[in-house]
């Protein structure tokens, strides 16, 4: 056995918290939401490729000033990665290679700017401005705790997505049955939809089945 020491899961977009005193760090929860959100609305729109690798600079240089470890911001990024690649692929083929390059460094400069608000904003900061987003939708009978949990428990279901799918593919690669989708997706189905109704019972016990 290999006195290497193993690497903890990844604990997903809430358990990237990484403690510091930076200028990102001491910012207004709502402020990096604000920025965050205004980066999404501008990835969409069409610049080129130049002033999309300078988006994607500007994040990294965000990053380095924050003090935030490399593998803070980087693990778990390995889907996004390939799916970066594809989406650009794919648009380089209908579309050209600069609207491809474009689209692939757009996605990765958004996950890694999420990813940045996540590591520099502790899971109940962030939480609780959501909540006190949400605070105009009482009127229409939609409670913002509600709003909240509902995001805290979708953004802690992604690890348990990209665990579930991991064993999966390797128990099927243990029976030899890697090349068959069905070995895979069939029992990563049937724990997604446990784990599910699990966490749906747990609600249902503190009164917030409702």
């Amino acid at each position: 056995m290999s006195g290497r020491p193993l690497r903890p899961p990844w604990a997903g977009p809430l358990g990237l918290h990484h403690p510091g005193t930076s200028p990102l760090h001491r910012a207004p929860v709502a402020l990096k939401l604000a920025a965050l959100a205004l980066l999404g609305v501008l990835v969409v729109v069409p610049v080129g490729p130049t002033a999309a690798a300078a988006g994607m600079l500007g994040v990294l240089g965000v990053t380095a000033l924050a003090r935030v470890p490399w593998h803070r911001t980087t693990r778990g990024l390995l889907p996004v990665l390939l799916t970066a690649a594809a989406l650009g692929a794919y648009q380089a083929w209908a579309r050209g290679p600069a609207l491809g390059a474009e689209v692939a460094l757009d996605l990765l400069t958004l996950v890694l700017a999420g990813t940045l608000v996540t590591a520099t904003t502790r899971a109940d900061d962030l939480l609780a401005a959501v909540a006190r987003a949400a605070r105009p939708l009482r009127h229409v009978g939609l409670p913002p705790e509600t709003v909240s949990l509902t995001v805290g428990l979708f953004l802690r279901t992604v690890p348990v997505l990209v665990q579930v799918a991991g064993e999966a593919r390797d128990a099927a690669r243990a029976r030899g049955l890697e090349r068959d989708p069905r070995a895979v997706v069939v029992p990563a189905a049937v724990r997604v939809v446990g784990h599910a109704r699990t966490t749906g019972e747990a609600l249902a016990a503190r009164g917030l089945a409702d």
